[in-house]
C-alpha cells in the first residue's frame, strides 16, 4: 500500500509568496494497481511522482510505504525518467546492473538478474554493447530493464514513451502492461497524451493547475482488456475506448483552462 496523505508542496519564489505546486492531494494506492497521473503541463504530475520517489520532501503532509514514511530514495522505488538518463561509459549490461551494484552485490550474483531483466524487455542480445548504439526506443527499454532489476514494490515513471515514435511507444506500452501484471506491484505513471493514459491505466486521475491538485479519479478496464486480447489496435479503436477519449479530453480541457475550482 502506497498512501499520499494531504501532500503539499511550496517551491521558493524570488518575490513574494512561495509557488504552491501541489496543494492537499490525498491518495491511497494497493498493489496490483497501474495508476496513471493525467494533466497539463503545471499541474504538479512530476513534482508528485517525484516526491514519492524520495527527490523532494513534502512541504506539508507524508507519504507512506507499507507504513513506513518516505523520507528520501530507496530500492523499493524504482524510476524511469523521462530521458533515459544512462551512463555512457557503461555497456547495456552494466547500466541495468547499476543499483545492484550500488547494493555491493557481487558481480556473480547480479549478472544473472540484470541478464533476466533483459531478456524481459526483448534486449538480451545487446548486452554487451555501448548504450550510444541503441535507438531511442532500446534505451529506454534498458531504463526500464535498470529499473526492474531491484524488483522495486513500485515503478515510478515520468512520460518514458513521449520522445519515441508511436511504433515504438506503442511497443513499450504494452510491454509495461506485461511487467505490471507480472510484478502485481505499484506502477505509477505520468503523462499528458490522453490515449496512452486510457490504455494503461486501471485508475486514472486528472489533475488541474495553479495549485495542482487531483480533481478526477476513474477506474478504467482497457489494460485488462489488452491483457486478455493481446491485441493493442483493437483495444484502442473500440467505441467503449474512444466514448471514454472524448469524455477524458474534455475533462483534460476544463481542468487547464480553469474550469475546475
Amino acid at each position: 500500500m502506497l498512501e499520499i496523505k494531504d501532500l503539499s508542496i511550496e517551491y521558493p519564489a524570488k518575490k513574494g509568496p512561495p509557488n504552491l505546486a501541489l496543494e492537499n492531494v490525498s491518495l491511497s494506492i494497493e498493489a496490483g494497481e497501474f495508476v496513471v497521473a493525467l494533466g497539463a503541463s503545471g499541474c504538479g504530475k512530476t513534482t508528485l511522482l517525484n516526491t514519492i520517489a524520495g527527490f523532494i520532501a513534502p512541504t506539508r503532509g507524508e507519504i507512506v510505504l507499507d507504513g513506513k514514511a518516505v523520507d528520501g530514495p530507496g530500492f523499493e522505488r524504482g524510476v524511469v525518467f523521462q530521458k533515459h538518463a544512462l551512463m555512457p561509459w557503461m555497456n547495456v549490461i552494466e547500466n541495468v546492473e547499476f543499483g545492484l551494484r550500488l547494493r555491493k552485490m557481487p558481480l556473480h550474483e547480479r549478472r544473472p538478474i540484470g541478464m533476466e531483466c533483459l531478456r524481459k524487455v526483448g534486449l538480451a542480445d545487446a548486452a554487451h554493447k555501448p548504450v550510444y548504439e541503441l535507438s531511442g526506443g532500446m534505451q529506454q527499454r534498458v531504463g526500464v530493464a535498470r529499473a526492474i532489476a531491484s524488483s522495486p514494490q513500485v515503478m515510478l515513471l515520468d512520460e518514458p514513451l513521449g520522445a519515441l515514435d508511436a511504433f515504438t511507444r506503442e511497443s513499450i506500452q504494452e510491454l509495461l502492461l506485461d511487467l505490471w501484471n507480472e510484478s502485481k506491484g505499484v506502477f505509477f505513471f505520468i503523462t499528458h497524451d490522453v490515449e496512452e493514459a486510457l490504455f494503461l491505466a486501471t485508475r486514472l486521475i486528472i489533475m488541474a493547475p495553479h495549485p495542482g491538485r487531483v480533481v478526477h479519479e476513474m477506474t478504467l478496464p482497457f489494460a485488462r482488456q489488452f491483457l486478455e486480447s493481446r491485441n493493442a489496435r483493437g483495444t484502442k479503436a473500440s467505441t467503449e475506448f474512444i466514448a471514454m477519449r472524448e469524455r477524458v479530453l474534455t475533462l483534460v480541457h476544463e481542468t487547464s483552462s480553469g474550469g475546475v475550482h
